[in-house]
């Protein structure tokens, strides 16, 4: 589903980022990615994203080799094959919830009937149902995380980055949100690609890497997919 080859990034001759990380991910695989500050945990998302370009290796996803696309073609690849949820949410303030979740689907020029419908179903899928037509100033932050997971999700994406998700989240409402992004990743069959400081977020993902100069290293033999207190 997801392969890097050899990938290399650094914005200064004198300060490598990454250096020659190699990865394979397999369709509807969820590993969780860590790190200190510093190491290119982000750099490395933005990278599998199409958002920013390695200065050397390959970037394959679903088959479609990043640097053979051009812009117009990296964006129709994001548009329909993935989903993105951040630790600030991007939920759109002047958007009703379903509206926010919608986006995807009119991005992709879903009919508007079945837009509805699908939105409709993954507001009940992470709980929110009742709160379609609230605006996000009426919700918590962790209400507005699902908001987020349920817009990466509702397109069927192939593969779904998140970037700290949990971030701007009390322990309560981070624990709360990463067993529904395990739940509804899993129920979809979606790959899944976590960057995290939180020992607890990674604790969900079937397996947990750390990202290091040496490259990306497997952390323990088994990981547990709930969250202990």
């Amino acid at each position: 589903m997801l392969t890097l080859s050899h990938l290399s990034k650094s914005y200064s001759s004198s300060r490598p980022i990454l250096q020659d990380i190699n990865f394979h991910l397999n369709a509807g695989e969820y590993v969780a990615i860590m790190g200190e500050s510093g190491t290119g945990k982000s750099t490395l998302l933005n990278l599998m994203a199409g958002l920013e370009t390695p200065d050397s290796g390959s970037i394959v996803i679903d088959g479609h080799e990043l640097a053979q696309m051009n812009d117009d073609q990296a964006t129709q690849l994001r548009r329909e094959k993935m989903g993105f949820v951040f630790q600030a949410f991007h939920v759109l303030p002047h958007l009703s919830v379903a509206q926010n979740v919608a986006l995807p689907l009119l991005l992709n020029s879903v009919e508007k009937q079945q837009a509805q419908a699908a939105t409709m179903s993954m507001l009940a899928a992470v709980g929110l149902a009742d709160r379609a037509h609230s605006r996000p100033h009426e919700l918590s932050g962790g209400e507005m995380q699902r908001v987020a997971i349920a817009r990466a999700l509702v397109h069927g994406p192939r593969l779904l980055l998140a970037d700290e998700p949990t971030g701007n989240l009390d322990p309560e409402s981070a624990d709360s949100v990463m067993q529904l992004l395990r739940e509804q990743i899993k129920q979809s069959g979606t790959t899944c690609v976590l960057v995290t400081h939180s020992t607890r977020a990674a604790a969900t993902a079937d397996r947990v890497l750390l990202l290091t100069m040496q490259g990306l290293i497997p952390q323990g033999d088994n990981v547990p997919h709930t969250i202990q207190s």
